[in-house]
């Protein structure tokens, strides 16, 4: 109630009409043979402003036209996302990220030729042209270019750069298929893409260069050292669990709750023999005290017997992980249970870092063994 309050009193000042959705969301199933005719219809849901739910290579994001401040204030409210958590602006150009922006730096055209399109968010100083509610009333602007052939069509046709946060619930575990978009957005959207699963499963690597010292404001699949390959040190400015900086909230995910189910996640860190014993005696100890357990693990080791499981993958393949890891969340809140104990005893480099902060950010509390 409290965020719908607040999006309703940002529309009222800003002038703008509350709009309440009657109808259930459309969803596009996408095929080789549709291709053009579901782009270009949900190009003209953008183009009318719309919002429109679309896969990229990460996450499912819930897009609307970067430019229209009553699109993107149509995102804030669906979601009931904060108005100061700015948004990434995802494009198909380097004509559309020059629009955008006051300069492109040395720094980040190396990175562009190198990771986009892919899942690298940019941020730099912007232009005009973008709206102070797509941006949360900052001087920078976030940009990607996303590597699924969907969205860059979309973008491409629809002639408009795209705001497209994750298509959930505020707060809540990220969508990796339309089915998640549409159990927490049905009738709040006008339509969904259904394009299978991403690919990834985990958001976008973000690096600040609006400033003198390069900055990954959050992990994600392209690592830090992937990064410091191309332009050198770069500082993380990142924490798992206080992030904002200087009161300001300089990326999107850095300030307020993300990926939490309903379900308390407790997340247990260390080795992975000495973290699987540590679950079963809180499994068995929980369970004695009447609570309906979850278990998010990794490998297929010796644990309690229960259906409420979900085997995120390999251990030492943390792309498997990153890939299951929202869908592993979603899966525990649907059965029901009211605990989930969390295998954090993976690696902690490259995609596993970007695991790990968004295990941290989705727990009540972090065990370490």
């Amino acid at each position: 109630m409290q965020k719908h309050m607040k999006n309703l009193k940002l529309s009222l000042i800003m002038g703008f009409e509350i709009r309440e959705m009657n109808k259930p969301t459309k969803v596009f199933k996408i095929t080789h043979y549709n291709f053009s005719d579901v782009i270009c219809e949900c190009a003209q849901i953008i183009q009318k402003g719309g919002t429109v739910a679309i896969p990229t290579e990460t996450v499912y994001g819930l897009a609307a036209n970067a430019l229209d401040p009553a699109a993107v204030d149509s995102i804030f409210y669906a979601k009931g996302r904060p108005a100061d958590n700015p948004l990434i602006v995802h494009v198909s150009s380097l004509g559309q990220l020059e629009q955008l922006v006051l300069d492109i730096p040395s720094k980040a055209l190396s990175l562009i030729e190198t990771f986009w399109p892919g899942p690298l968010t940019i941020i730099l100083k912007r232009a005009d042209i973008v709206p102070d509610i797509t941006t949360g009333g900052l001087d920078t602007v976030a940009v990607r270019m996303p590597a699924n052939q969907v969205a860059q069509e979309l973008i491409r046709v629809s002639g408009r750069p795209l705001a497209a946060p994750s298509a959930n619930i505020s707060g809540r575990p990220s969508p990796t298929t339309a089915s998640h978009v549409i159990h927490d957005l049905d009738g709040k959207i006008d339509a969904v893409i259904d394009a299978g699963t991403a690919t990834i499963g985990v958001e976008s690597t973000v690096i600040d260069l609006s400033r003198e010292k390069p900055a990954i404001l959050r992990p994600g699949y392209i690592s830090a050292k992937n990064i410091e390959k191309i332009i050198g040190e770069v500082e993380i400015g990142y924490s798992d669990h206080i992030t904002e900086v200087e009161g300001v909230v300089r990326s999107p995910g850095m300030k307020y709750t993300h990926y939490s189910p309903n379900a308390i996640v407790l997340l247990v860190e260390g080795t992975h023999d000495i973290v699987l014993n540590k679950i079963y005696e809180m499994y068995n100890d929980f369970t004695c005290r009447g609570a309906r357990v979850g278990l998010l693990v990794t490998n297929n080791d010796f644990l309690p017997p229960t259906n409420d499981i979900f085997y995120l993958g390999n251990k030492d393949k943390p792309e498997e992980v990153a890939k299951n890891l929202f869908k592993g969340l979603r899966f525990l809140d649907e059965v029901g249970v009211t605990i989930i104990l969390a295998d954090g005893s993976f690696s902690n480099e490259g995609v596993g870092a970007a695991v790990m902060n968004r295990l941290r950010k989705a727990s009540e509390m972090v065990i370490r063994l």
